[in-house]
């Protein structure tokens, strides 16, 4: 990895810690860099998913004064936890093949859910959802779908997660941020259990995006609320939606 490849890298670790400690879809920029830097599709996905999850913590230690009660977060934990482990050994299990035919389609729909997101926010706001709780049941559905999907999937989950405990959850937006964080980092370590243990992880890029994606990850957490957003979630979506149409054209075209 030649030093230009490992300042974008580190770039791109700051941007995804602090957009993921915020609104999700981070994630996306970490997995572009890395493919841009040389690395296999899945290769790309299992390492930006290490290197990214000490990220997510620091964004939970920055958040941590709008977390729930204690006893809301230990009854969904569970949901999060399985489903992280289901999709992680999907991933495993599929081959290498399928999933560079099937990333290109997966970093556009990321990219369209976040394009998507504050217009969704603006509807769920006007149809008072956000006032009523959901059923329980209903709650630990969507958490497990989000952990399978973060778990397969990765890029965008934040986003899923935080619309769906938006739709079910009465309380403030904060709060809510606080706990998608929370329920990433722990999909996310599951996921980074499984993955280092029987999936092939880039080292050297992880070495390169953890200390960024940390100080990215804190930072957003406790200062990137009070900015405007709108740029940045444009030009990831621009972002995205180039790489993944390349992606598109060179895997599957």
């Amino acid at each position: 990895m030649d030093p230009i490849q490992a300042v974008l890298l580190l770039a791109a670790g700051v941007v995804t810690g602090a957009f993921n400690a915020v609104a999700g879809g981070g994630s996306l920029i970490a997995f572009s860099a890395l493919i841009g830097a040389g690395l296999p599709p899945l290769t790309a996905k299992l390492t930006s998913t290490v290197a990214v999850f000490p990220g997510n913590v620091a964004s939970v230690a920055g958040g941590y004064r709008d977390l729930p009660a204690r006893g809301d977060i230990k009854r969904i934990l569970p949901a999060a936890v399985l489903g992280g482990v289901v999709g992680s050994v999907l991933l495993l299990l599929t081959p290498s093949r399928v999933f560079d035919v099937i990333v290109p389609f997966l970093v556009l729909s990321a990219s369209a859910v976040l394009g998507l997101q504050s217009r969704l926010n603006e509807m769920v706001g006007r149809s008072g959802l956000r006032h009523r709780r959901g059923h329980p049941a209903a709650l630990h559905a969507f958490v497990a779908f989000g952990g399978v999907y973060g778990g397969y999937i990765g890029a965008g989950f934040g986003i899923v997660l935080v619309a769906s405990l938006a739709l079910l959850q009465h309380g403030p937006l904060t709060r809510t941020i606080a706990l998608k964080n929370l329920l990433s980092a722990v999909i996310s370590f599951t996921a980074v259990v499984l993955y280092v243990i029987f999936g092939f992880v880039n080292w050297a890029g992880v070495a390169i995006m953890v200390p960024a994606t940390v100080v990215g990850g804190y930072a957003g957490a406790r200062l990137l609320r009070r900015l405007p957003g709108g740029l940045l979630r444009a030009v990831i979506v621009v972002f995205g939606t180039v790489f993944g149409l390349v992606l598109l054209w060179r895997n599957v075209l």
